[in-house]
């Protein structure tokens, strides 16, 4: 089996397509399948496996992205000379459009991931009147894959409410080893001035699609409660951390960019995980935290809602109430006895969400696509 993979979001940018799709790539390759990896370029990087880059601009949206300008006849003879079994679309954009035509014109199975909700982002950029437009294309696009992948349920419940076919499930997993309650450091706590005090954290893109006026303004009141008690994390980089930075706010730290062991130790070194997004496809974040062993606050939203059981390993608030979201924070940042059985049910949750099972449930799903697509040329 040979799989052709499309992407508009790769290494060395860090995020749940990147997380995910790097580590599909490293699971093929231990199955000893072969697979190619098709990305925007970066700079200066190294791969580990089969990537061809494409020439790349920023995205305006996403300024830390990138936005590939293929070319569809060098892709095309890469392409004719891997020939691949499957294509899978991880982007309905540039490089996914390539994907997409490629497989049209040569026979060849496609199928494609719903990453990010794209239309719930535009009323964060004032740009509401684009949403039909961005539905339309989703569907045209997604209606001409065997299979499209949704990483929750709840999107899985929208694609199909939008009137695109053949979804089905596909979660995400995390890694146990990486994130870990044993990764906890002191000495970060040192560092953050926060040594004894209760730590809240989020970890994620700084920007207004993750909601984080709203966290700030319930961190607000809580100061007003607890004072120098509390202290709160801001992990991750994007347009809005410079506005942020200069709010004045005390007992705050902004520690920038994380990936890898830095990210571990900031996860393991928090007490509690409080996360306002109600924009997310699955939440990879959140399940690194309950890995890390923290408890999480957030809103019954999203994919999020699906991985916080509330009173089992976090509290989940109704979407967007803030007044929820404060008195949820309260309860952990009072009570250390509710912080120890949600962070004992985070740690246990998370470990029952292996990678090894989520990629081989992906692989057999291929191989029924690849099979059926070849018995239905056969009849033909």
């Amino acid at each position: 089996m040979r799989i052709a993979y499309f992407t508009d979001t790769y290494l060395p940018q860090i995020n749940g397509v990147t997380n995910t799709l790097s580590r599909l790539a490293a699971f093929m390759d231990q199955k000893g399948i072969e697979n190619m990896i098709f990305a925007p370029a970066a700079n200066s990087y190294s791969y580990q496996t089969m990537v061809d880059t494409s020439f790349s601009i920023r995205f305006f949206l996403y300024p830390e992205c990138r936005l590939s300008i293929p070319n569809p006849y060098r892709i095309g003879k890469l392409l004719a000379q891997f020939q691949p079994d499957l294509i899978h679309c991880y982007t309905q954009f540039n490089m996914g459009l390539i994907g997409l035509n490629y497989s049209r014109n040569h026979g060849i199975p496609v199928v494609a991931s719903y990453t990010t909700n794209f239309d719930q982002y535009l009323d964060y950029y004032s740009l509401p009147f684009m949403k039909k437009f961005v539905w339309d294309y989703h569907k045209w696009f997604h209606n001409q894959c065997l299979v499209n992948y949704a990483p929750s349920r709840d999107t899985v419940s929208i694609l199909q409410d939008k009137g695109i076919n053949n979804v089905a499930l596909w979660s995400r997993g995390v890694d146990t080893e990486l994130y870990n309650p044993l990764k906890r450091r002191e000495d970060l706590r040192q560092e953050w001035n926060a040594s004894e005090k209760i730590v809240l954290l989020y970890v994620g893109r700084i920007a207004a699609e993750k909601n984080l006026q709203l966290l700030i303004d319930s961190y607000r009141i809580l100061q007003a409660q607890f004072g120098d008690s509390i202290h709160l994390v801001l992990t991750g980089d994007g347009p809005l951390l410079n506005v942020l930075q200069q709010e004045g706010l005390s007992n705050v730290t902004f520690t920038g960019y994380k990936t890898g062991e830095e990210l571990a130790q900031v996860y393991a070194s928090a007490d509690i995980f409080a996360f306002p997004s109600t924009t997310e496809t699955f939440g990879n974040v959140v399940l690194e935290a309950m890995a890390s062993g923290l408890p999480v606050v957030g809103f019954a939203a999203g994919g999020v809602k699906e991985i916080i059981h509330d009173g089992a390993n976090g509290l989940l608030c109704s979407n967007l109430n803030q007044k929820e979201f404060v008195h949820a924070s309260k309860e952990m940042i009072q009570q250390s006895g509710l912080r120890s059985v949600l962070s004992n049910g985070a740690r246990q949750y998370a470990l029952t969400k292996s990678w090894n099972s989520i990629f081989s449930a992906l692989l057999d799903s291929y191989q029924k696509v690849i099979e059926n697509n070849q018995r239905w040329r056969k009849s033909a």
